[in-house]
């Protein structure tokens, strides 16, 4: 199976674009290439959407004119310019990938390309109709073939997505741009029909007074969104016309709400579902008659959660993700944290990697109890922000100690020093606290691969 590789733009520019290895020293995966090809993709569809917004425009009005007409040819072929560039230069050195390998082969990659489907809507997008200019004169309506490069607008759009951290506002900027033309198409047609039937021939056409383009779009939205208060047609040429716009118009905006919903929908989810789940969790504490100060501390958490990090539980984001990622997010996220703990220092790095994917992030209000003397111990805990307090005393409120972001605590009863596994403190958080929480049981899996570093932790624990 072949495809497009969506991360890797093109070939080094080095190997492709001549000798020019002296100054694109970087790898293929590098995100500056990457950027440079949505650059160009940009570019691309500027040209493209030159030709699907004023094609039908130039047709219609009367802005096309003998003195300007060099200005409008000159856009046209820079147009074309870019097209032919894109053909030539940039997809056939689009990596792609061929039986689960990346293919890096000049040849390979211009012969794959010109044996898709694109390539094939590419050519005929040039198609040279404009040779009829010498017959019919310079028609827009000759340049019709260039829309068929419609697939680079997509591909510009998935890869821009991509490279977006908020990219529902780009997608609900391109879905509010799918409404405006529409209705640019209707004033195109609109001011047609009307210089067709004759300018202010009816009460319905076009009277030809004001701005031409302004006036027939405000027909088109008053027509399309069915607002109403416009003036009966009176041939049966528009009537018919009229009629097609109101179903017309009845579709495409219901269809155009229904995107917008869906793109609302999926950029506010993730708070949705944090919503929902907080409306749940209270709707069971009222049926129950839970205290309403147990209740003020579960939607404190939640709130807390939600602001301080996006989500109620950042394990359920990765678990879809194949283990190596999962490392590499969890290296790059939280590795500076557990390698400067002392207790880990000299362990095994490894190690260290494998218990990075088995921490859970924790959030603890303040006045919290982590944990208590006595309790088993089950788990150990490295504080990820905020602090605890380590209390006791006659009345379990005097404070030993206060730790802070990078200290370990639980450790002695989780790796059992001495036979007891039993907290030997009450801690308490001060403040908001994020904790990495370590399972016993997942530390025990971990260790037996490491025994070297397993003596080096007890020995730790025995002097804290």
């Amino acid at each position: 199976s072949t495809g497009t590789v969506p991360a890797l733009s093109f070939e080094v520019w080095g190997w492709c674009l001549g000798d020019f290895s002296h100054c694109w020293g970087v790898d293929t995966a590098s995100l500056s290439l990457d950027l440079v090809y949505v650059l160009w993709l940009f570019f691309v569809t500027l040209a493209w959407n030159w030709n699907v917004w004023l094609i039908p425009m130039r047709w219609a009005f009367p802005y096309q004119t003998p003195s300007n007409i060099y200005l409008w040819l000159l856009a046209d072929y820079l147009c074309d310019l870019i097209y032919i560039l894109d053909i030539m230069v940039f997809q056939p050195r689009l990596q792609f990938v061929r039986s689960g390998d990346i293919v890096f082969d000049k040849k390979d990659m211009r012969k794959n390309y010109m044996k898709t489907f694109r390539f094939k809507m590419d050519v005929i997008s040039l198609v040279p109709l404009e040779l009829f200019y010498f017959k019919t004169g310079i028609n827009p309506l000759l340049r019709f073939p260039r829309l068929l490069k419609v697939m680079s607008f997509f591909e510009f759009n998935d890869r821009l997505e991509a490279i977006l951290t908020k990219a529902y506002v780009y997608r609900v900027i391109r879905t509010t741009s799918y409404l405006l033309y529409c209705l640019h198409c209707n004033a195109c047609l609109f001011y047609w029909i009307s210089a067709y039937e004759g300018l202010g021939s009816t009460k319905w056409v076009y009277d030809g007074k004001g701005n031409s383009y302004i006036r027939c779009y405000y027909f088109a939205v008053k027509t399309l969104i069915t607002i109403g208060g416009l003036p009966e047609p009176t041939t049966l040429f528009e009537i018919i016309f009229q009629l097609i716009n109101y179903f017309v118009g009845v579709f495409a905006f219901s269809i155009m709400i229904g995107q917008m919903r869906d793109v609302v929908g999926a950029a506010t989810s993730g708070q949705t579902y944090y919503r929902a789940c907080m409306d749940n969790t209270v709707k069971y504490m009222a049926s129950y008659r839970i205290p309403k100060d147990v209740q003020n501390r579960v939607k404190t958490w939640y709130n807390y959660t939600w602001q301080s990090q996006g989500m109620l539980d950042e394990q359920e984001l990765l678990v879809q993700l194949p283990d190596k990622m999962r490392l590499d997010i969890a290296v790059d996220v939280n590795y500076d944290i557990v390698s400067k703990v002392s207790l880990f220092q000299g362990c095994d790095r490894q190690m260290i990697f494998d218990m990075l994917k088995s921490l859970r992030s924790v959030v603890y209000l303040p006045g919290d109890y982590v944990c208590k003397k006595g309790e088993v111990g089950r788990e150990m805990y490295i504080i990820k922000a905020g602090e605890v307090q380590v209390v006791g005393g006659p009345d379990g409120k005097t404070v030993f100690v206060t730790l802070k972001s990078g200290s370990v605590f639980g450790e002695i009863s989780l790796l059992a020093v001495g036979g007891g596994n039993r907290r030997t403190a009450n801690v308490v958080a001060h403040g908001f606290a994020n904790l990495f929480i370590l399972d016993k049981k997942d530390l025990n899996e971990i260790l037996v691969h490491y025994p070297e570093s397993q003596k080096l932790l007890r020995k730790k624990a025995r002097k804290s």
